[in-house]
C-alpha cells in the first residue's frame, strides 16, 4: 500500500530580518536553517472541520509574518490523523522521525492525544496540544506538553459559578456526550455549580452519534438550568428537538456548545442559549478586530472562524515568544520548552494568556447569549467575562490533584 503523502506547505521568506531581532543573540549557521513545525490536525471525517480551522489559523499567523519568526525561516509539515487514535500514532511517528519536525502543534481529539503523549514524550517532542483531555496537564503531564486551548473542565467552571449566581439556579439537570470530554466539562460545572449552592439531580450521557434526543429529553424535568457538554454537530440537533418538544428551561452550554463555527446553522429555537468558550468573535479589541481581518482576507469573508481558528492563531504569537526569548533557537527542546511555559501575553485576539505549572493555559472565558445578528442569523453576544481562569478554577492544586479526574462517576451527585 502506497504510503499517505503530507500536504505540505513551504514558503521562503525574504532575506530582511525582522525589526528587533538585533536585540536577541544571533543565531549560529546550523540555527539559521528553517524550522520545521508539524501540524497534526484532522482533514478527513467528522471531525474534519474543526481540524482545518485549526490550520486556517496557524496558516494565518505565519503568513502575517512572511513564516519567518525571530530570524528563523518556517515550515509547515500538515499531517492529516483521520480522527483517530492509530491514525494520529502513525502520523505522529512520520512527522518525528521522518520529517524531524523541531515542535509539533495538536493533535485535535482527546482520544488521539492520549494515543500519542507518550511517544512524544519519550522523544522529547515539544507539542502545543489542543484535545481537552484534563490529565494530560494534570496528573499525567509530561514536561514537553503545553495545552494552548483548554482543558475540558475549564470552560464548566464559569458556567456552573454563572448559573448558581447570576441564573440564581438551584437546581441542574446535565446532559453530555458520553465519553471524556463529555464527562470532563460536567465535572467543571457540577463543581463549581454546587460551590455556589446548587444541586445536580440528574446526569444524562447521550452516545456519541446520537440522531434522536428524544429519549433524553424526555427526562429533563423540575430544574431551573440544564447543563449541556455537547460537540460536533450534536448541539444542533439537541437544540431544535429540545424546544420542539416544550422544554423551555433556560440552557447554558460548554464551550462546543455554540462555536462561532456553527452558530449559522442554528434557528430561532436557539435564542437565549448561553455558553461559556475562551474566545468570541465579539471579543471588542483590536488584536481580535486584526485576527479576523487577517483571516477573512485570507480564506473570504464567509469563513467559518471561532475557537479552533483563534486557538491555533495565538499558537502562532507564542510560538514566536518562545523563539523570541531563546534567541531563535528550538534545537534543545528543554530550554524552548521552558520558554514556551515562561511566555506572558497581554494582548492576543483571546486576552490575556500564559502557564500554570503544569503547563496549561490560563485564559479569559466568556459567558455568551444567542441572540438574532443584523442579517437573521444567530451570533453570541458577551454578558460576562470571567478573567484569567485556570484549570483549576479557583481550587488549591495540589489538594485538587489528589481527587480522581472527571468521570461518569465522579464528582457523585450530592442527592
Amino acid at each position: 500500500m502506497a504510503r499517505r503523502r503530507f500536504n505540505r506547505r513551504q514558503v521562503l521568506a525574504g532575506t530582511t530580518a525582522l525589526a528587533g531581532v538585533a536585540a536577541f543573540p544571533m543565531p549560529s549557521i546550523a540555527q539559521s536553517a528553517p524550522i520545521k513545525i508539524g501540524i497534526l490536525t484532522v482533514k478527513t471525517g467528522p471531525l474534519a472541520a474543526g481540524g482545518i480551522h485549526c490550520e486556517e489559523g496557524i496558516t494565518t499567523f505565519l503568513r502575517d509574518r512572511d513564516n519567518t519568526l525571530a530570524g528563523r525561516k518556517i515550515e509547515m509539515v500538515v499531517a492529516d490523523s483521520g480522527g483517530n487514535p492509530a491514525g494520529a500514532k502513525t502520523k505522529a511517528v512520520e512527522l518525528v522521525e521522518r520529517e524531524k519536525v523541531s515542535m509539533i502543534m495538536g493533535p485535535f481529539a482527546a482520544f488521539e492525544h492520549l494515543a500519542i503523549v507518550d511517544y512524544l514524550a519519550q522523544n522529547k517532542m515539544p507539542t502545543f496540544g489542543y484535545a481537552g483531555a484534563e490529565d494530560i496537564t494534570q496528573r499525567k503531564a509530561n514536561p514537553y506538553v503545553v495545552r494552548t486551548s483548554n482543558s475540558a473542565g475549564q470552560c464548566g467552571y464559569p458556567a456552573g459559578d454563572y448559573a448558581a449566581n447570576e441564573l440564581k439556579a438551584k437546581t441542574a439537570i446535565t446532559l453530555a456526550d458520553d465519553f471524556a470530554f463529555g464527562y470532563e466539562q460536567v465535572g467543571g460545572f457540577q463543581r463549581a455549580f454546587e460551590d455556589g449552592g446548587g444541586k445536580i439531580v440528574k446526569k444524562l450521557w447521550s452516545p456519541l452519534a446520537t440522531p434522536d434526543y428524544t429519549p433524553f429529553i424526555s427526562q429533563i424535568e423540575n430544574c431551573d438550568v440544564i447543563f449541556c457538554g455537547l460537540t460536533g454537530a450534536n448541539p444542533l440537533r439537541f437544540m431544535k428537538q429540545l424546544r420542539e418538544l416544550g422544554v423551555k428551561q433556560p440552557l447554558i452550554g460548554g464551550s462546543t456548545m455554540a462555536d462561532d463555527t456553527i452558530m449559522r446553522g442554528f434557528g430561532e429555537e436557539a435564542v437565549g442559549m448561553m455558553s461559556s468558550i475562551p474566545y468570541s468573535l465579539d471579543i471588542d479589541t483590536p488584536e481580535n478586530k486584526n485576527f479576523l481581518a487577517a483571516i477573512r482576507k485570507l480564506y473570504g469573508n464567509d469563513v467559518a472562524i471561532g475557537l479552533y481558528s483563534a486557538a491555533f492563531y495565538v499558537n502562532g504569537m507564542i510560538l514566536e515568544a518562545a523563539l523570541k526569548a531563546t534567541g531563535g533557537k528550538i534545537e534543545d527542546s528543554d530550554a524552548f520548552i521552558k520558554a514556551v511555559k515562561e511566555v506572558k501575553l497581554d494582548k492576543t485576539c483571546r486576552g490575556p494568556i500564559s502557564f500554570d505549572e503544569k503547563g496549561n493555559v490560563i485564559v479569559n472565558h466568556y459567558i455568551r447569549r444567542a441572540e438574532k445578528g443584523v442579517d437573521g442569523k444567530m451570533v453570541n453576544k458577551i454578558v460576562k467575562v470571567y478573567p484569567n481562569v485556570s484549570q483549576f478554577w479557583t481550587y488549591n492544586h495540589e489538594e485538587f490533584l489528589k481527587n480522581p479526574v472527571y468521570s461518569r462517576d465522579y464528582p457523585p451527585m450530592k442527592s
